[in-house]
């Protein structure tokens, strides 16, 4: 891709890239990418149009574009969910609304998931909403439009970009720029770093502990969520890496979707700094629409509830996401309730900023593992049995893998990884290597390729956003 991209005249590398990127969509399931032609079709036209309609059609074109895009992911996405726990509660008061004594009755579980709806879907909404409020100009250039919806490097796991920042860029004449072939790689080399060797190493013990709670009890179970706390930021971290890597060789400049998220102090800083890009867009789109935080304290608490419930359900169709979703939103809840007395107490007991930010990092330590159970677990059942297990603490038995070569590396790797981001962020990691000397530098690559050699965990796992 690359090199037929810098080989191509200016005027035809967005098709070029266009037609590499469906390829790359298709790969997965052809026929799904009928999908995004018909969300990319609907948008295009429907903003279009805006710029010269009346209020009442903008509305309509609006509404049209809301209702295409909903509609496809709620069909392929929300549809077995819904149906299910409507019937579930029905059955709960001893009615049967669904009829499955025959044969051919039709089940929605059979609906294959399409990659990156969610991500592609709120790109595209995204673009109609900005141009309907007149943020943006409507691009009149549908292969531009259809290449800004599926733009390969961030199809299927995001960034979420928005069209004022992606479309000039993919419309700008670029040229070969050695720094940025460079930095792309380093970001590439370092996100399968992060991929095959930490997360899916991690992600070993994780199954281990989540596969049977109730036979691997206490700390082993304590040190299952804290490792899947940390899985899923390097699973997910990874394949951003990959993305803003694969676009930064292009010379295009995706948005940073984490900002050093563990090494926050507080909840509400936590959610600033984690998947930034789906953040924004939902405080843009959802929550000041809503009213924000300018309003009184009940509808904030309201507010905050139905975004929280959203983040869960966006994560995916089941009931352990949304109680997820809703215990990081009363977790912010009490933050901000408790934010006088918190301050209040510290200045009276002149507790140390040091000290203060060691509990910061603490408490939220405690406060994402223990929901991300929920989001781990297949079900409430089997996250209810999970807590119950883990504080069944019978014992100093840590390692339900029973090689302790395998754990300490865990921590090791994690301590590792998070020093490194202390110092360069999630977005500088280029500057471990480019700052060297030649020397220096092909030590790094040397190391690099005997770590993967090494340490990389042969287990073909697809990204975990992959399914969102």
């Amino acid at each position: 891709m690359i090199i037929g991209f810098y080989t191509l005249p200016h005027k035809n590398r967005w098709l070029w890239l266009l037609l590499g990127s469906y390829f790359f969509y298709m790969v997965h399931e052809p026929s799904l990418a009928l999908l995004l032609i018909i969300s990319t079709t609907v948008d295009y036209f429907c903003a279009l149009k805006m710029p010269n309609a009346s209020y009442r059609i903008k509305k309509y074109l609006l509404c049209t574009s809301i209702f295409t895009n909903i509609g496809i992911l709620f069909s392929f996405k929300y549809l077995f969910f819904f149906t299910s726990s409507i019937e579930g509660i029905f059955k709960f008061f001893g009615l049967n609304i669904i009829d499955t004594s025959h044969t051919g009755a039709y089940n929605f579980n059979q609906i294959l998931l399409p990659v990156g709806i969610s991500f592609y879907t709120f790109q595209t909404l995204s673009y109609t909403i900005d141009v309907y409020r007149g943020k943006i100009s409507p691009e009149k250039h549908f292969g531009v439009f259809a290449l800004y919806v599926s733009f390969f490097p961030q199809l299927v796991a995001g960034p979420i970009e928005r069209a004022s920042r992606l479309i000039p860029q993919l419309k700008k004449e670029i040229s070969i720029h050695l720094p940025n072939l460079k930095k792309g790689l380093i970001m590439i080399a370092w996100g399968f770093f992060l991929k095959v060797v930490v997360a899916d190493r991690l992600g070993v013990y994780v199954d281990a502990a989540f596969e049977d709670p109730e036979f691997n009890h206490g700390l082993p179970l304590f040190i299952g969520s804290f490792f899947f706390a940390f899985q899923i930021y390097y699973d997910f971290s990874a394949y951003t890496s990959i993305a803003i890597g694969t676009a930064k060789t292009m010379g295009f400049d995706l948005i940073q979707n984490f900002n050093k998220p563990y090494f926050a102090t507080s909840i509400s800083e936590f959610w600033k700094r984690w998947h930034i890009s789906l953040m924004d867009w939902l405080k843009d789109y959802i929550f000041i629409p809503l009213g924000g935080s300018r309003c009184s304290k009940l509808k904030v608490v309201r507010n905050v509830l139905i975004l929280f419930f959203i983040v869960g359900l966006w994560h995916g169709a089941n009931w352990t996401f949304v109680i997820w979703g809703i215990l990081n939103a009363v977790l912010l809840i009490i933050e901000f309730s408790t934010n006088g007395i918190r301050k209040l107490i510290f200045k009276t007991l002149k507790v140390p900023k040091t000290i203060i930010k060691i509990l910061g990092w603490c408490s939220l330590a405690i406060c994402l593992s223990i929901p991300l159970i929920f989001f781990r677990s297949p079900s409430i059942t089997d996250a209810f049995l999970y807590f119950k297990s883990m504080f069944n603490i019978t014992g100093l038995h840590v390692n339900i893998l029973n090689n302790y070569f395998e754990l300490i590396l865990n921590f090791i790797f994690i301590i590792g990884i998070q020093t490194i981001h202390y110092f360069k962020g999630n977005d500088k990691i280029h500057e471990l290597v480019l700052n060297k000397s030649t020397a220096v530098r092909w030590s790094i690559y040397l190391s690099y390729i005997l770590v993967i050699v090494l340490f990389a965990i042969n287990r073909q796992n697809t990204f975990i956003y992959f399914q969102f």
